[in-house]
This record gives structure tokens, sequence and C-alpha cells, in this order.
């Protein structure tokens, strides 16, 4: 009997079998180590983990009780990282920033509760930059070593010289890896605000401008606050642990967490264990069994945690898996103890806030039982819409899920057959779902949550996303509303923008919600095909085409063939994260912009309004 061959089957033997090195495996595949790339429009984009994970180290030094200041300059898309820590051993030193699983935080005295336990940031660092410069100095000795894309270039010692002890790191970052990028300064800054919020006595010096904080994560709530809390907010500290608490006006919950310094975006067990806590003390000193939910609504929150040895679900470590604060302590343990005793005394001696507190959860439950009727049988609508796939083109993978692809997850929020059914072609099916509207989204400003039930499309997305009872439940890592780039299209994106600020802020606080940059035109020749955003890339596209060029306009996304869409959603994709801050005046521009003001908005668009004369006379104005 002859044997069967498959002749699409590619060969498969000894040679097929590759062995990389470490810097090669980092450079093949630096998403395992940094997360996805980017051209540093996104504040989670990889230039930004690469500076994160220098300044962890120097920020280790500072809790190790090692210099009080560290400076980080950035020009030139060159970064450098100067600490006045203990400095990095000398004669280790080449190997502490390339030789992969090399370090001082394996178990030693040397480091304890830190961020960097793996061995691998610096190096990465090292490897992913064109450029990379380790400096240390230690007691009037220094040694200089640089590297060209993690290969060692020179090694210079020194004696004698008039220097504080301490480390300097300093890397441009590879652009035949990551491409064209710039660094966004707003999101570097706010990475050291970050590290000032958990580091007291610490004092970062970014571009010449010195950040510190003297209030903690008080500080960091009230810089973060858009609107007035109910009650002044809470602070209470203690050993390896401080919070701050407060309720706002709004709907959801809203979080930031941190370990050992580390912001963890994404949460994990100390976040878990500290939304439980609240909810069992708050119940435990009124001797009332509130529902959980009815006492987290609303809530603004943020806790800091140093534990031992701590496990991150990710080398990115935005959510932390540990269970443990130190060998033998829970993690809900630690947490509840605490808040059991500081959070009840504070109560207590703090009746006015107590009052607040206690009229807020019970407004929530009065509301919460006001729609039950409509929650069920939305649920039943729900369950059956997205069992019959009318709405929700599922992926594969889910946020929920512990699986290396998580945080790739996201989901298209679009308007239209056409437009929804190019995306739905084009996807990545294993992380990338698509939400379909149909026609336009009502406008939700100053209606209750009981709308979210009694409209279809709110009522179904909600269930899509999964976040009607817990964000931590939230289903896709970004969600992202793809809408066309005319008039129409820019209204959906700010009926849905509403609808997330209205009821769900908390999805844009956690930085998940996502606006898609799609191509106004599409310049090609025979060779080469560019798609532009902007009339200025399209005039360079012109350029780089010649006299032979063809320019198409993209009136809409049904426009766009599956093909096309292949390169928008996939590693070329542009988003506009969209952001909240204490600066944005998030209720007067709702009420300006989606309230009942016509006659004040008509009068501001009328003097506003700019016709056709008015833009090709002034060009620089469009």
């Amino acid at each position: 009997m002859s044997e069967l061959k498959n002749n699409n089957t590619a060969s498969y033997g000894d040679d097929a079998i590759v062995t990389l090195s470490p810097r090669e495996h980092i450079r093949l595949r630096p998403g395992m180590y940094i997360g996805k790339l980017g051209d540093g429009s996104q504040p989670d984009d990889g230039i930004y983990v690469l500076i994160k994970e220098v300044v962890d180290n120097s920020v280790d030094e500072f809790i190790m009780g090692a210099g009080k200041s560290v400076e980080i300059t950035i020009e030139d898309n060159v970064v450098t990282v100067r600490d006045y820590g203990r400095g990095i051993p000398l004669k280790s030193l080449s190997a502490a920033v390339s030789e992969m699983n090399t370090g001082g935080k394996y178990g030693g005295t040397a480091f304890k509760k830190t961020v960097g336990l793996n061995g691998v940031g610096v190096k990465a660092v090292n490897m992913l930059s064109s450029e990379f410069t380790a400096r240390s100095v230690r007691d009037g000795e220094a040694r200089t070593v640089v590297f060209a894309k993690g290969l060692e270039v020179s090694d210079k010692w020194e004696s004698g010289v008039n220097e504080k002890n301490g480390t300097m790191i300093s890397f441009r970052v590879d652009t035949e890896i990551f491409g064209e990028y710039s660094y966004h300064m707003e999101y570097v800054e706010q990475m050291v605000r970050n590290y000032s919020y958990l580091n007291l006595g610490l004092t970062f010096i970014l571009n010449g401008t010195p950040y510190v904080s003297k209030n903690g994560l008080l500080d960091l709530l009230n810089d973060n606050m858009s609107d007035e809390p109910l009650y002044p907010p809470i602070h209470l500290s203690g050993n390896d642990i401080e919070v701050v608490i407060t309720h706002g006006s709004g709907y959801g919950e809203s979080y930031y967490s941190f370990v050992n310094g580390q912001y963890t975006s994404q949460g994990g067990t100390h976040q878990t264990a500290f939304r439980e806590a609240i909810a069992k003390t708050v119940k435990e000193f009124y001797h009332k069994d509130y529902d959980p939910s009815d006492i987290r609504t609303s809530i603004i929150a943020a806790i800091s945690v140093k534990v031992t040895d701590p496990v991150f679900e990710s080398q990115t470590k935005i959510k932390l898996g540990s269970k443990e604060v130190e060998p033998g302590v829970s993690m809900r343990q630690f947490v509840g103890d605490f808040l059991g005793v500081q959070l009840d005394n504070y109560l207590h001696k703090h009746p006015d806030t107590a009052q607040i507190l206690q009229k807020k959860i019970v407004d929530n439950e009065k509301e919460r039982k006001a729609i039950s009727g409509i929650q069920k049988k939305a649920r039943e609508t729900a369950k059956k819409v997205s069992l019959n796939n009318r709405k929700l083109r599922d992926c594969k993978i889910h946020f929920t899920d512990k699986h290396e692809l998580a945080e790739q997850t996201m989901i298209f929020i679009t308007e239209g057959n056409s437009a929804s059914g190019s995306i739905t072609a084009s996807r990545d099916v294993r992380t990338q779902a698509v939400f379909s509207l149909r026609g336009k989204p009502l406008n939700s400003y100053g209606l209750t949550k009981k709308v979210v039930y009694e409209n279809e499309e709110f009522n179904l997305l909600q269930a899509a996303l999964n976040i009607e009872e817990d964000m931590d439940n939230l289903r896709y890592n970004k969600v992202i509303i793809a809408t066309d780039a005319d008039v129409d299209g820019m209204h959906i994106r700010l009926l849905m923008t509403s609808f997330f600020l209205q009821f769900f802020p908390d999805v844009i606080r956690g930085g998940h919600l996502f606006i898609l940059q799609t191509p106004l035109f599409r310049v090609r020749n025979k060779k080469e095909t560019y798609y532009c955003y902007s009339e200025d890339e399209r005039e360079k596209a012109i350029k780089k085409c010649g006299a032979n060029a063809e320019i198409t306009r993209f009136k809409g996304l049904g426009e766009i063939s599956a093909d096309e869409f292949k390169e928008f959603i996939g590693e070329n994709m542009r988003l506009d994260m969209v952001r909240l801050t204490k600066d944005d005046p998030i209720h007067e521009l709702l009420s300006f912009y989606m309230g009942k003001n016509t006659y004040d908005r008509q009068n501001f668009i009328i003097n506003n309004l700019r016709i056709e004369e008015d833009l090709v006379e002034n060009p620089d104005q469009i």
C-alpha cells in the first residue's frame, strides 16, 4: 500500500529546530518581555515599559534606603536615568545589564519587596536598544560599559572620580524593531507622578522638573478626581499598606492599585481583597446586610501594598497574582484585618463621614431595587440575542481567561452592516470581537441607569462587555469605538463616549476606551500603497508615489475592503485613548454639548462657524 503524502505539508525535520540565544529571542519576540511595541501614541506602548524597567531599579534602591532622588531626561529620543543609590557592584556591572537571569534580587538581603525579581527588565532594554550605556559609581571608582543592540562595544574603568555613588543608564530604542516612534511626555509625566505617590521622600526630576509627593495616595486621588468627593477622602496607612477611600456622584467603581510601587492597571489579588474588605467592614460597622454593589457603587479608591517576592501574571506586571503578602499571610487576611480595624475606627471617629456614606449606600440601594425587575428582563433579552449572534461576533480568548493573549483582547463597537462586516471579515478571531450598533445610540446624558436596561442597544452592549455587576469581569482589554470619520461618525463617537462617562466611567479611568483612527486617503502606484490619516500624510505619499499616483478618498468604513482593513486593525492600528483627569470638567462639558441648552449651543456654533471660503483663504485654520 503506497504511503499517502500531503504536498501542502511543510517539511519538519531536525533542521527546523532552532535554539536562540537570550538576545536573539528578546529581539525576535519582544512582546513576551515588554508587551506590544507601538509608536509611543499609547501609554502602554513598549517604549514606556522600557523606561519603567530602568526606573524600577532606581526605586528599588530607594526602598532599600539608598538614594533620595532619581533624574530622568529624554532628549532626541535618548532616555537617561541617574539614581544616587549604592551603584551596581563594578565587577558585575556588565553581566547585570546583559546576561539574563543575573541580578541581586534572588532571595538575598540586598533587596526585599521589590518589583524587578526576574533578572530580565534592564537586559531587555539593552537588547532592544541601538545604543545602551551603563555606568556605576562606588566610592570614587567607576565603570562604564557601552552596548549596541545588546552586544558590548566598550568597557572603561576609572579611579578617583568625584561623583556621588549611584547608577546611570542611558539608551536609545532600536528603530529596526520599533519603527518610527516618539515619546509623549504626558505619559512619562504620569508614570513619574505615580512613582512619587508611592515613594514618599523620593524626588523625581524629569527634564529638570521635580516631582515629589507629601501625602502619598491622598495626593494621587486629589490629582485624579474630576468631581468633588461626597466626603473628605479617608486616608489610612500601616506597615506595608496604604489606602485612600471616598465616593463620588457617578456610577461604577474606580481603583488605583499598586504593588511595591508598580501600578497594576488591571488590578489583581490585592485589589480583589480590598473590594471584599471594604464591603465586609462597612456592613459590620452599620450592622446592616447591605449588598456589596450598593456599598461600592461610585467609590473612588487607591491601595498600595508591599509584597515579598510578588508574582505577576505577565512580564509587564500589570496584574498581581500573589495570594500571600509574605509566607504564611494571605492577601485577603492582610488587607481584611487592616481595614477591619482602621476603617472601622475612622468611621467611629468621624460620624459626619459615616452619615454621608450611609446615605449614599441607601440611595444606591433604592435605585438598584427600582430597576431590579427591568434588569431581569434585560438579562433574558441579552442572553437570547447573544446566543443568536445577532449583535456580537465574539473572539475566542476573553479578558477574564488566564491566557497569555488576554491583554490583547479587544472589541470594536461599530455602526452599520457594511462597516461591521468589513471588520468582522478582517479581524483576528482569537482576540478581536465586533459589536454592531443599529443606527445612532440614544443620548444618555442626564438619564438614570434605568435607561441602560430599557434601551436595547445599551443593554446588549453592557451584556457583551460583561460589566453590569463588576468591572473586574470586563471581557476585553480594549473597548474601541470604530465609526466613520464624518459628521455622523463623530456624533456616534460622542454619544458612545457620553454613555461610558455617564454610566461606566471606570472603563475610561482604567484606560480601556479607545477611538479607532481610520485612513482618509489611499495613495498608490503599481509598486507602493500608502494609507494616509491626514492631508499632510497624503501630500507626502503623493511625492513618494510620483506623478502616476492614484488617490482614493474613503468616505466611510464600509468603503474599505476586508483585505485593506487588516492593515488598520492589526499591528499598524492607530488608537486614541479616551482619558479622564482632574482637569476635565466632565459635567460642564456634557451639559453644554449633550444637554438641553439648545440656544447656548446654537450660538456657539454660529460664532465659531467657518465657511469654505474662510478655510481656503486661511488653510492653517483647518
